[in-house]
Formats: structure tokens, C-alpha cells, sequence
């Protein structure tokens, strides 16, 4: 390709040989102005075309390094989000963990509370039929006691001799009186050995009905 510009064509006019039966002139100088204002048009929007052409390729590179650096920030962005998923994940399973590990022993706690509280509940009511069981005997003693003691009252009764009555002088009934004194203490002398204390004989019982529950 031969570079011509807008002057190499006006500078042809006076380049041309004169010959008897050329061209006209002044015709070629008009179409040679033309030619070198056609050619500088287009010398013009070569140059602009190439400017914008450049400006294009510009702003393509600026475009491809805009997505290149949006792929990448994407690529980053799925990155994160996959890790603070699975981070969430791993806290959510140490968190079911702890709370499942919790329950769990607020369960056994409370099982084995609910165990010592049963077990305190019977050991109440053993103790409570124990007491009922030594309570009703101490009755029942107390009231085979009272029956032997009418039946003695009655049998002493029965065999009491009746004496007379005699006026005794002062002196009689002075030396009587020792005697009657010691007949009204003989009863308490024969009745016997005195009975254990209500106390002790009742604890005797619960003592006695304990290692009864546990043969």
C-alpha cells in the first residue's frame, strides 16, 4: 500500500507532462484538489475511527477486568458463603449437642430426685405403720391391763369379808390405825413390778417392728 496524502496530490499538478493532446489542465487540477479534500476526509475519519477504535478496546479491557474482578469477588462471595454456612451448621450441631447433654442431665437429675423422694416417702410410711402398729399394741396392752385389773378388783371384792362395826375407845382406834394403814399399803406391795415407761416400751416396739420389716 503506497501512503499518499492529501498534499502528494496537490503537489502533482506541475509533476504531469504537457503534450499536444493531453488533458485539460485546469480539469485534472480541479479533480486533484478534489481527490487530496476526498482523501483528507477520509484521512480524518481514519484517524477518529482509529482514536474511537482505541477508546473501544479501552474500555473493553476496562470491562474485562470489571468481570473478571465480579467473577472473582463471586468466586469469594460463594467461598464465604459456603464456609459461614458450614460454620453455622458446626455451631448449630455443638449447640443441640450442649442442649441435648443438658436435658439429659436435668432428666437423671431429676429422676434420681424423684427416686430419693420415693424412697423417703416409704421410708414415712414404714415408719408411719410401724408407730400405728406399736401405738395399737401399746393399747391393746394397756387395755388387757385394765381388764385384769377389774377382774382382780372384782375377785377382791367378792372375797372381802364383811366385819361389824364396834365403838373402839380412843386408845383402840389410836393402836388400830397402824394396822389399817398397813392393809391399805399391801395392795401396792403384791401388785407386781411397775410397767417400763410409755416411752421407752413404745420405742422398744418401733425398734422390735423394724427388725421385723427387715427379716
Amino acid at each position: 500500500m503506497i501512503d499518499l496524502t492529501p498534499l502528494d496530490v496537490r503537489k502533482k499538478k506541475g509533476d504531469f507532462r504537457r503534450a499536444v493532446r493531453g488533458y485539460d489542465t485546469e480539469l485534472v487540477d480541479d479533480f486533484l484538489d478534489m481527490v487530496a479534500e476526498r482523501l483528507e476526509e477520509l484521512v480524518k475519519q481514519n484517524v477518529a475511527l482509529s482514536e474511537r477504535a482505541e477508546h473501544l478496546q479501552e474500555q473493553v479491557a476496562s470491562y474485562r477486568e470489571r468481570e473478571k474482578a465480579l467473577n472473582e469477588a463471586l468466586v469469594t462471595a460463594q467461598q464465604l458463603r459456603s464456609e459461614a454456612q458450614a460454620q453455622a451448621d458446626r455451631e448449630a450441631e455443638l449447640m443441640r449437642r450442649e442442649a441435648q447433654g443438658q436435658a439429659e442431665r436435668i432428666i437423671d437429675e431429676g429422676q434420681r430426685s424423684y427416686r430419693e423422694i420415693a424412697r423417703e416417702i416409704d421410708a414415712v410410711q414404714t415408719r408411719r405403720r410401724q408407730f400405728v402398729r406399736a401405738f395399737r399394741t401399746l393399747l391393746e396392752r394397756y387395755l388387757s391391763e385394765l381388764e385384769v385389773e377389774e377382774v382382780r378388783l372384782s375377785e377382791s371384792a367378792a372375797e372381802a369379808p364383811v366385819e361389824p362395826r364396834s365403838v373402839a375407845s380412843p386408845q383402840a382406834s389410836s393402836t388400830q390405825a397402824p394396822a389399817e394403814a398397813e392393809t391399805a399399803e399391801e395392795p401396792a406391795e403384791t401388785a407386781g413390778p411397775a410397767p417400763p415407761a410409755e416411752g421407752e416400751w413404745l420405742s422398744s416396739l418401733v425398734t422390735d417392728s423394724d427388725k421385723e420389716e427387715q427379716t
